[in-house]
């Protein structure tokens, strides 16, 4: 539209003083104006019409995406074992969403959930359960953001120095300074995607079943780490501590720690011991099953590949007995995750023994 369409065609021109009746709008042109205010009224109105029609559709396309996302829950088991201290820890957060400011345009949901196993006490292991994931809030990325996976990545990268370095200063500001450490490991499921963040000797395993191609459709399981232990005997763990001028004797950094990665042990920082984690990335998929997360002490009795057929079969047993407010199959999650760690303790393990399991449902 022009932009002076709405001014009246001039009569005649005029250097003097403008007489009143050139000054009066003609009938005819009023109503010319308030049809061109109405068409300008319908227009707009059309124009927020098709608005609010393309926000709806984008609302509802996110609304699909969510819907076909998985769902996890968690389950936990701890056994104290023949140890005086339970120095484990663990933290379940199926929505993360409360502690982040904004979720990235793309994100739909964050999940996390964590093991940590303490020595030499157990406050840097409840330093970790704590804190470690506020840290990470404060860090995940938010708004509109081009490659996520790799900000995800360095978010936790930053997230593990960020707590290691917060309990040192903690732990040496103490009357005498505390000397406790911890292994950390993290899942963080971003929509329908897991990583895996790692120090020390606590793993995850993942579930995932496959077809055996015989005709009577019978699936068979795959049992695949999430993440890589690491101790002084492990050639480039002990390279670095070497390097830094520590020594590894009987499998231990002087001797002493079993772990060549940790949060907190600060006299051991200076001799190669850092808290920079592994990191993994899978994809989830209808085929996945179920996650294992759990400290050293259920894998110094069970390999991964035990633990995930122990889970199984109590799945697939038949009968269970109903509780009220869970359904059959969060019934069998549960008790898989208590029998799991029961019987880590009734194979032997002294050690403290703690199961955080993962049900993956689509």
């Amino acid at each position: 539209m022009d932009l002076f369409d709405d001014l009246p065609e001039p009569t005649h021109t005029c250097t003097g003083p403008v007489p009143a009746a050139v000054t009066a709008r003609p009938q005819d042109t009023e109503e010319e104006e308030e049809e061109e205010e109405e068409e300008k009224r319908l227009k707009r109105k059309r124009e927020d019409a098709e608005c609010y029609a393309d926000i709806k559709e984008e609302e509802e396309v996110k609304k699909v995406c969510k819907e076909g996302l998985p769902v996890l829950k968690g389950y936990v088991a701890v056994r104290r074992g023949e140890r005086e201290e339970m120095q484990d820890a663990h933290i379940l957060l199926p929505d993360m969403s409360g502690c982040l400011s904004a979720l990235p345009g793309q994100v739909s949901r964050v999940s996390y959930f964590a093991v940590f196993d303490g020595h030499g006490g157990a406050r840097a292991s409840r330093f970790a359960a704590e804190h470690l994931h506020h840290n990470l809030a404060k860090k995940f990325p938010s708004g509109e953001t081009e490659n996520v996976d790799k900000l995800i990545r360095k978010c936790l990268l930053d997230t593990f120095r960020q707590t290691d370095d917060d309990f040192l200063k903690k732990a040496s500001s103490q009357k005498p300074a505390w000397k406790d450490g911890s292994t950390a490991t993290c899942v963080l499921v971003v929509d329908d995607v897991v990583y895996v963040a790692n120090l020390g000797d606590s793993r995850a395993v993942l579930c995932r079943m496959e077809a055996t191609g015989g005709a009577d459709g019978r699936r068979r399981s795959l049992t695949l780490p999430l993440s890589t232990d690491h101790n002084p005997t492990i050639y480039k763990e002990r390279m670095r501590i070497q390097r830094a001028g520590g020594t590894v004797r009987d499998g231990r950094v002087l001797g002493v720690l079993e772990v060549s990665r940790s949060i907190g042990d600060g006299q051991y920082k200076r001799c190669g011991v850092i808290s920079s984690p592994d990191m993994r990335r899978c994809q989830l998929t209808a085929n996945d099953r179920f996650i294992i997360l759990a400290c050293d002490g259920l894998f110094k009795v069970f390999s991964a590949d035990e633990t995930v057929k122990f889970v199984l079969n109590i799945l697939q047993e038949e009968s269970v007995e109903p509780r009220s407010g869970l359904t059959e199959e969060e019934v069998k999650f549960e008790a898989a995750c208590q029998q799991l760690a029961s019987e880590a303790v009734r194979r032997g393990c002294a050690d403290n023994v703690t199961v955080i399991l993962l049900s993956i449902g689509f």
